[in-house]
């Protein structure tokens, strides 16, 4: 692409995206410091792709989503997984009218635009895989009848480290439909007590203007699709992903016997869109390899399933991608 067509894109970013600092504010309003997870909730709406955020109870996960959904003119559901839940208690089911014998459709809190499966790994695995078609193909078979959902429709869940009693791990199927995996830790002493003296009220309630719509989100995923990725960049995404399937072919011999299973496709799709996205954020309408650097862990991590020689050694997943972005030569 010609230097002319970035400028023109560069612009209508800049236009375009003026709304994130809107958004960004109204977080500030409630939430002290967790900028990383400002950032991956944007990236996640504005790349249409959902979000798993792990982290122990009591770090604003919950009240960020809730945040965002009221910056946002759109419908909102928060829905609380507890292990007696049944898949139709989230999609809805269908009634029985005796006096005609006919069944009508209950439409169940799934149709929303944002959904919240808060302590989603606290429910069984059926409930779990209740989520897939919704989050995969955008609508919910009831009976023999199917309903697409409203756009945007994004599922923000929040699990609880999987070492906490009482959690059933996600299957690979459906951690593999969440675009990013974030994990949340605790933060700074200069953090907390400025949570602290803001928090520390009884009956303290905090106005959340709605600044923007769903057709603002719209246009801006449209424009999203339109920054530019160089080559060079297209192929650092696959040289990373393919290191994750194949170490050896990158000369990454010590990761061989560490990873069971690498990276789906999907990983490559999402990382695409998903730096497109992160550079929007940043006001560009080019991306960099550092937007793939930034962005590249939230989206590989949960992908990367590590071997028994690998738990036994005390690596994670994280351990292993670090070393993946290391030693992949950057354009």
């Amino acid at each position: 692409m010609m230097n002319g067509g970035i400028t023109a894109i560069n612009d209508k970013v800049r236009g375009e995206s003026a709304f994130v600092q809107s958004l960004v504010s109204e977080f500030e309003k409630v939430i002290v410091g967790q900028n990383y997870l400002i950032e991956r909730l944007l990236v996640a709406l504005l790349a249409n792709g959902h979000i798993l955020i792990e982290g122990v109870p009591g770090l604003a996960k919950t009240l960020s989503v809730r945040v965002l959904s009221s910056a946002i003119r759109t419908k909102f559901q928060r829905i609380q997984f507890t292990p007696d839940l049944l898949p139709a208690d989230l999609l809805g089911t269908l009634v029985y009218n005796p006096k005609d014998g006919s069944f009508t459709t209950k439409k169940g809190p799934i149709f929303a635009n944002i959904i919240l499966a808060d302590e989603i790994n606290r429910a069984p695995a059926k409930v779990q895989s209740a989520l897939l078609e919704a989050m995969q193909e955008r609508q919910v078979t009831i009976g023999e009848h199917t309903f697409p959902l409203d756009e945007p429709f994004l599922v923000l869940a929040t699990q609880n480290p999987i070492e906490q009693e009482g959690t059933y791990p996600l299957p690979e199927a459906q951690i593999d439909r969440f675009m990013l995996k974030i994990n949340i830790t605790y933060p700074s002493i200069t953090e907390e007590h400025r949570i602290m003296k803001s928090m520390a009220v009884t009956n303290k309630k905090i106005d959340v203007n709605a600044v923007v719509g769903p057709e603002d989100i719209q246009r801006a995923r449209s424009v999203v699709n339109d920054i530019y990725m160089d080559e060079k960049i297209e192929k650092y995404i696959l040289d990373l992903v393919f290191a994750t399937r194949d170490p050896g072919t990158y000369n990454l011999n010590d990761l061989t016997g560490l990873i069971q299973y690498g990276a789906s496709t999907r990983a490559t799709i999402y990382l695409n869109i998903a730096s497109k996205a992160y550079a929007f954020i940043q006001g560009r309408g080019y991306v960099t390899p550092q937007d793939v650097k930034s962005i590249g862990p939230d989206i590989l991590r949960h992908r990367v399933i590590v071997s028994y020689e690998a738990e036994a050694e005390e690596k994670t997943s994280d351990d292993i991608i670090k070393r993946i972005f290391e030693e992949i030569e950057v354009p």
